[in-house]
């Protein structure tokens, strides 16, 4: 078993680990340096990428949650070889379906987006269920657009980029239902369920997206410990989902990162509070630490399941 020391020793190794973030929010305001609508300091996001290509990050995927943040999104993967997206609806947006012309309407310009950006769009998404958030979107209409959401992954040979939050027996319902429709599979993006749920997941053939949030409490700790290594993923779901200080994870965290108030910004700095891509290394020391494994397996493992369901063809 690996002693912290030991643990310490092999992960100053880790610049032959190659990263990928597969859930990055880079659309969001903060990195325009906008906190709850007011302008705090200048947009840093070349900055924050700089950052991540130094931190051995080799690829971020830019998660969209609607028509407009798709079209952002792509805007953004633009910037760099190495940024891709996905197209989607989040659940708690679903009311764009019935807000547009038609839902097949507000399908189609999903779809039109896709076909015309094929080489930097690598998943259908953020889509699925969330019953924490109601009061944004009801459990109907969320339901009828996860499931319309479905058919791009079958038109488009794409994996699902997928959200759930305490709807797990509909959700599942929803994919076995719809499993004509899913050719090429998925991950289960920010999963903080149980090891039942985690297993269900898997054994419908799909991957487990790990970040701070799936590492908040002990049952988190406890559930990812015992996750398969071959179905694993890396994100940060920034600028949300940081492992933070009161975090039981937070004390397998080996590499930490000088950050300042947004308020006394300084260029070229992280800005404290907001995560960004390069903290992946973060979520991967408190997994390597979790599972017992040698920190190069791991992460090299890990970015081969990446490779297989998003970049194989490409």
């Amino acid at each position: 078993m690996f002693t912290k020391l030991s643990l310490l020793r092999k992960i100053t190794k880790m610049s032959s680990i190659p990263f990928i973030d597969i859930g990055a929010n880079l659309t969001d305001p903060m990195f325009k340096g906008i906190y709850n609508g007011n302008k705090k300091h200048k947009e840093d996001l070349v900055n924050v990428l700089e950052r991540a290509w130094k931190n051995d990050i080799k690829k971020i995927i830019i998660t969209s949650g609607s028509l407009d943040d798709s079209i952002e999104s792509l805007k953004i993967a633009s910037l760099s070889e190495n940024l891709y997206c996905t197209v989607g609806c989040h659940p708690t947006r679903c009311d764009e379906f019935i807000k547009a012309q038609s839902p097949e309407s507000y399908l189609n310009s999903l779809s039109d987006l896709i076909k015309n950006n094929r080489s930097k769009v690598v998943a259908i998404g953020e889509c699925g269920l969330d019953n924490q958030r109601l009061h944004f979107c009801s459990k109907e209409i969320q339901e009828n657009y996860f499931e319309m959401q479905l058919k791009l992954s079958e038109e488009f040979n794409l994996p699902l980029f997928l959200h759930c939050r305490d709807a797990a027996p509909t959700f599942l319902e929803i994919l076995k239902r719809n499993s004509n429709f899913i050719k090429s599979g998925g991950v289960v993006h920010s999963f903080d369920g149980s090891l039942k749920e985690a297993e269900d997941i898997i054994n419908l053939g799909f991957y487990i997206g790990i970040n701070g949030c799936s590492l908040r409490t002990e049952d988190n700790l406890k559930t990812v410990r015992e996750l398969p290594i071959n179905r694993l993923m890396l994100e940060t779901d920034c600028p949300w989902c940081e492992v933070k200080q009161t975090h039981p994870s937070y004390s397998y965290v080996q590499t930490k990162f000088n950050s300042v108030k947004k308020e006394k910004f300084i260029d070229g700095s992280m800005v404290k509070g907001r995560n960004e891509p390069s903290t992946i290394k973060q979520v991967f020391e408190v997994l390597a630490s979790l599972k017992n494994e040698d920190p190069v397996y791991l992460g090299n493992q890990i970015y081969q399941n990446t490779m297989d369901l998003f970049f194989k063809h490409r």
